[in-house]
């Protein structure tokens, strides 16, 4: 089995969990540390030349990091491809188990089994949790409704202003996240890498909690570990005096 991954998490998760199994992978993908596999581009862009001359039985991609004219140009040239697409965490979590299986585990690895314990009893919230969750600055993008990291963070006790939005990303004027009155703004590191100098200046008086965008969008290995970690950077929380 000769596997090209164009989703970061599903490197990881197919790097420690088959190891061998993995021949290449986006610039981006940056765990397992050390991963020594054949670099193909960007997952929004990527080298479909290179991805093809590694010869892979199946490319693993996923319908928010990837683009369906890439999907449908490898399908063309007769590679395989599995397009994953979980928007809850249980979701993820089957989605995950099934992938590896199918590409040769032979029974579920630890990490999996630990985040299935560690979902089935997340912590208890702490403090108000009505929140906007900016994904993004200039423009101003938010966690609308039908999103997986909008699923963690209902797990965890948050309330999204815009869970029952439409879109899955809106993008609403600062004026508008303003007059939301949200008692939390979750900033997480990426897509656009909040900090405590860059997100929190635009809600003065608001706290904020910076979270680790790994732990709240990747599903793979990081999973085990997530509820604790969010659920600890949801309580220290920090407030720009404006």
């Amino acid at each position: 089995m000769r596997v090209v991954s164009l989703v970061p998490s599903l490197t990881e998760a197919v790097a420690v969990t088959l190891p061998g199994v993995l021949v290449g992978a986006t610039d981006w993908c940056a765990h397992p540390a050390g991963l020594t596999v054949t670099r193909v581009g960007g997952s929004k862009y990527p080298d479909l030349d290179r991805v093809l001359a590694l010869r892979p039985d199946v490319v693993l991609l996923n319908v928010e990091e990837n683009r369906r004219e890439d999907a449908d140009a490898l399908a063309a040239a007769g590679v395989p491809v599995r397009v994953t697409y979980p928007r809850t965490v249980p979701q993820a979590l089957t989605e995950l188990g099934e992938l590896l299986a199918a590409l040769g585990a032979s029974g579920e690895p630890e990490w999996l089994a630990a985040a299935r314990r560690a979902w089935a009893t997340p912590p208890a919230p702490a403090g108000p949790r009505r929140a906007v969750v900016p994904v993004w600055r200039r423009p101003w993008v938010v966690l609308g409704g039908d999103t997986f990291a909008g699923d963690v963070l209902h797990r965890l006790g948050v309330r999204n202003l815009y869970a029952d939005h439409p879109e899955r990303y809106p993008r609403p004027g600062l004026d508008e996240l303003r007059d939301h009155r949200p008692e939390l703004v979750v900033l997480p590191d990426e897509p656009y890498r909040f900090t405590a100098e860059d997100g929190p200046d635009a809600f003065p008086g608001v706290p904020c909690a910076l979270l680790s965008g790994r732990h709240l969008t990747w599903y793979g290995p990081s999973l085990a570990e997530a509820p604790t970690v969010l659920a600890e950077q949801l309580a220290r929380r920090l407030t720009h005096s404006g």
